[in-house]
């Protein structure tokens, strides 16, 4: 499906064309509250620009006419048991559309949920559509009909930084620090299968575990990474434990290069400010910096409609989910959550400068990769900044969807 006029045209405008019917509504369940309540808040801004879109062009076409999307935002408060009481809510609004991505460990539970609810409920089934729930068993061993993920896994992330530590002949000691839950213990494995495979002379000197966003101060953690002489840290942290790690490294002068999955999001590059400076590297499907005309029009269309330096943290697969998601129910002529993954699957669309494709065999959506280095804004590559701190990224590796998917242990039961 190609769209390359959309980059190009999108309109902050109110509905462009009438969208008479009921609302196809979209339950999004995040951490509205609680440590990571400004993920939560990035979540709904980029989400809600999705919406926008697909509404501004009249809505999802339907067997009987045009329906708007309607986002409705749920508060887990950070908590699995939360996540799975405003789940029961959704399903007893009859919302068919589950939007969720922050922690893995919810999407695990989630999704558990709705494979019950829809083989006990079939007339009130459930879709799963997950932005950024990187744990691989999601699409492999634990994968579901009813769930799809839109963003790279923490086995594709990973490999794609290994692409390039695997040159990067000044690192010999690697220190592994992660979240201590089941995404973190995911990429301390990852790292060391990938670092035996493609520089099996790396050390690693430290495999540590935090509580997951309960760490007020990693000044301990910086001693004990410095103290174990690494060269570079890598680390799958996300929201405001990554933030308030790298804060630290800046604090305590740490002088090793910071392998990250998430160093270009959330405050991180204000945060290190000069000390990330060709020493933080990030893996991420988009960055403002990737180039292409159609690529900085988009991003200029999200900044106009976020204009704030704060809000300034653009994520190009939640707007795409939901662009795919209408385009399924346009295909099925349905909201029906059975029909639409049904059209999801195997599904190919080309915004006109990120090419991706839903894997039908476990519901991966195959997509470009990118890493990037940190640096000054103005300098070669970085054309823009991250949230007005003066820092941006650089691509160092542009990995296009051919080189970046996985195999699959997948055998799904569809109905």
């Amino acid at each position: 499906m190609a769209l390359a006029a959309l980059a190009i045209s999108m309109t902050m405008a109110p509905l462009a064309a009438s969208a008479a019917g009921e609302p196809i509504r979209l339950a999004m369940i995040e951490g509205m509250s609680g440590p990571f309540a400004n993920a939560g808040a990035a979540v709904e801004r980029n989400l809600r620009l999705g919406v926008e879109q697909v509404n501004a062009r009249g809505g999802v076409k339907l067997a009987d006419g045009a329906h708007p999307l309607e986002l409705v935002v749920l508060d887990s408060k950070g908590s699995t048991e939360e996540a799975l009481v405003q789940l029961r809510a959704a399903a007893d609004q009859h919302i068919g559309f589950i939007l969720q991505g922050n922690s893995s460990a919810v999407a695990a539970a989630l999704l558990g949920a709705i494979d019950k609810q829809n083989a006990r409920e079939p007339d009130n089934r459930e879709l799963f559509l997950n932005y950024s729930a990187d744990d691989p068993a999601l699409t492999n061993a634990n994968c579901s009909f009813w769930h799809f993920r839109f963003d790279a896994h923490a086995g594709m992330r990973m490999d794609a930084l290994a692409d390039v530590i695997q040159h990067d002949q000044s690192v010999k000691k690697v220190y592994l620090l992660n979240q201590d839950y089941s995404f973190g213990h995911d990429v301390s494995r990852l790292a060391r299968a990938a670092l035996a495979a493609k520089r099996p002379d790396i050390s690693v000197v430290g495999d540590e575990f935090h509580p997951i966003g309960r760490v007020k101060d990693f000044a301990p953690y910086i001693a004990k990474i410095r103290a174990s002489g690494a060269d570079a840290v890598v680390t799958g942290n996300w929201g405001n434990d990554l933030t308030l790690l790298v804060k630290a490294a800046r604090e305590q002068g740490l002088d090793t290069r910071f392998y990250t999955f998430y160093g270009n999001s959330l405050g991180a590059p204000a945060a290190l400010g000069d000390a990330g400076v060709k020493r933080v590297l990030a893996v991420a499907d988009w960055h403002p910096n990737a180039g292409g005309a159609a690529s900085d029009a988009w991003y200029r269309a999200f900044r106009v409609r976020y204009p704030a330096a704060q809000d300034d943290y653009p994520v190009l697969r939640m707007e795409l989910m939901i662009e795919m998601l209408a385009a399924a129910m346009t295909r099925a002529g349905s909201a029906q959550p059975a029909a639409v993954a049904h059209a999801l699957e195997g599904m190919k669309f080309d915004n006109g400068f990120h090419p991706v494709w839903m894997r039908a065999d476990d519901h991966q959506l195959i997509q470009p990769l990118y890493v990037m280095e940190m640096d000054k804004a103005g300098t070669p590559g970085v054309r823009f900044d991250n949230e007005g701190s003066g820092y941006g990224f650089r691509t160092v590796l542009a990995l296009p969807p051919e080189r970046t998917a996985p195999a699959t242990v997948c055998r799904m039961q569809r109905p």
